[in-house]
């Protein structure tokens, strides 16, 4: 019997994406590189644990979660969580900025300053903008004075990301949604006086991405099965989905869904899990694995 691994995600570096396994081990993830795994026969796919501690119970979860937590593990993971506003008293500095992830897609969110622009990458941004950095909570009073009076989101569905990379305007354009909602977030009185704020200044990540020219995906991977098989060439990553091309088109595979599960070594070429088509009429694309 071939040697199981666990994948703990995708994590994203100066270096580009790569995926992490149980116990350490990381793969570089490099456009044009031929991706193939399988699904242990006869698995079943169990909680990821919480704050790098295992699932004490064991338990198994829905395949189609993103999470790949139970309800106990997942309370506890958020337990100190600043996105969850349970962590109010970290020292560290924040970042606020703008992320655009396609037209008239665009979020305010916070980050670590010492993170750099990790967390965008995570996030599949497109492009971003810094628009301040202080404590935690100035921070996160700026974030909520811009969804309150701009009515700017603080959270944009993976499935509309997915929807417009295959035809994203022009960097000009794309910088140009940026620097339209940065004068307006400035012009904003009742900013919190610790907060610091930062020119305008858009970092586009196109190329780091691979999104320049990629072809429209024609699904997405809805959920690994016992046994199935993922497999095909990377055109393209972008926060936790790969673009995958296999012998049927692009289809995207968020790597969310491969925590859990027990993967094996496979031939390379093959699609055996489930694919959820796309529907829209044009620019759907999606992360191919």
């Amino acid at each position: 019997m071939a040697h199981a691994w666990k994948c703990s995600g995708l994590r994203w570096s100066v270096e580009g994406p790569e995926l992490v396994w149980d116990g350490g081990r990381r793969s570089a993830l490099a456009r044009g590189r031929r991706v193939a795994f399988g699904v242990a026969e006869g698995g079943a796919r169990t909680c990821a644990g919480a704050r790098g501690h295992a699932c004490p119970a064991g338990a198994v979860v829905p395949a189609r979660s993103t999470g790949a937590r139970c309800e106990q593990c997942a309370r506890l993971d958020r337990a100190h969580s600043v996105a969850a506003d349970t962590l109010a008293d970290d020292p560290r500095p924040y970042h606020v900025y703008l992320a655009w992830f396609g037209p008239g897609m665009l979020k305010v969110g916070i980050t670590a300053v010492e993170r750099g622009p990790a967390r965008l990458l995570e996030q599949g941004a497109v492009c971003f903008s810094w628009l301040g950095a202080g404590p935690l909570m100035a921070a996160r009073r700026t974030e909520e004075l811009l969804r309150a009076a701009l009515r700017v989101p603080d959270r944009i569905p993976y499935a509309q990301k997915r929807a417009v990379r295959a035809a994203l305007p022009e960097a000009a354009d794309r910088a140009g949604e940026v620097a339209a909602l940065h004068a307006r977030a400035v012009a904003l009185t009742g900013w919190p006086e610790s907060l610091q704020r930062r020119p305008l200044d858009v970092v586009d990540h196109v190329g780091v991405f691979g999104l320049a020219g990629v072809p429209a995906a024609v699904g997405e991977v809805s959920e690994l099965v016992a046994g199935g098989v993922v497999g095909g060439e990377l055109v393209a990553a972008a926060g936790p989905d790969l673009h995958l091309a296999t012998g049927d088109g692009v289809v995207v595979l968020d790597t969310r869904l491969m925590t859990g599960w027990e993967l094996v070594p496979a031939p390379a070429g093959g699609l055996t899990v489930p694919v959820r088509e796309f529907r829209a009429a044009a620019g759907v694309q999606d992360g191919l694995f």
